[in-house]
């Protein structure tokens, strides 16, 4: 296995370091899923967690990168790795794999590469709307003082609700989208379904929940 990833030019290195960065921004302790199969890098951050032994309630997220080298992995590493890395003028394209390794309980969770039926839309306004809606709630109800497991139990009510009169979306998928910079204002996003995971393809990247 190779030391680092070369993507194909600067500009695609430093498009990671942004996609990196604002999953930083959602949780400075996550991790930053590299799987690698060929010439197509997918990166994966988990945006909420889920729940029981399947992960009901997961919340992922997923960029995809051309790269200019071959390579075959599959690795999770600390997100503030990759800021590091991406930040470093000095390395062009080629990005040197972080050597500590993070635990991520939703890597473990492999959305289907196939099978996904279009099952409807949603709009960015939409998405945004809700997310915004969500913080504003969150931020509202997390008083001063409040335990971890109340805030917790909060967050999962806030992002687990319908998102608005879309039958197949939680506003998780919302938040997602907005924190993670996938929408464009007038944006359409299709939705789709396989078995338990529905997948929203937005243009700055993928919402995959569960």
């Amino acid at each position: 296995m190779s030391d680092a990833l070369v993507l194909t030019d600067p500009d695609a290195m430093a498009d990671l370091g942004r996609y990196a960065a604002r999953a930083v921004a959602l949780d400075p302790d996550g991790a930053l899923r590299l799987q690698a199969v060929g010439s197509v890098l997918a990166a994966w951050v988990g945006v909420l967690p889920g729940q029981g032994l399947f992960g009901d309630g997961t919340v992922l997220g997923l960029r995809t990168f051309a790269l200019a080298e071959p390579a075959d992995l599959d690795a999770s590493v600390p997100l503030r790795a990759v800021t590091e890395r991406t930040a470093r003028t000095d390395l062009g394209a080629r990005f040197p794999l972080p050597p500590t390794r993070a635990f991520a309980g939703w890597a473990a969770l492999s959305p289907p590469r196939g099978g996904w039926a279009e099952v409807g839309t949603v709009t960015a306004t939409e998405l945004v709307e809700a997310a915004r809606a969500g913080i504003t709630e969150i931020g509202a109800g997390a008083a001063p003082g409040a335990g971890a497991l109340a805030v917790a139990d909060l967050r999962a009510r806030v992002w687990g609700r319908p998102l608005g009169t879309q039958p197949e979306l939680r506003a998780g998928a919302g938040f997602a989208a907005y924190g993670l910079g996938f929408l464009t204002p007038d944006a359409t996003v299709s939705v789709h379904r396989a078995g338990p995971w529905r997948r929203l393809t937005c243009p700055g990247g993928y919402v995959l929940m569960r």
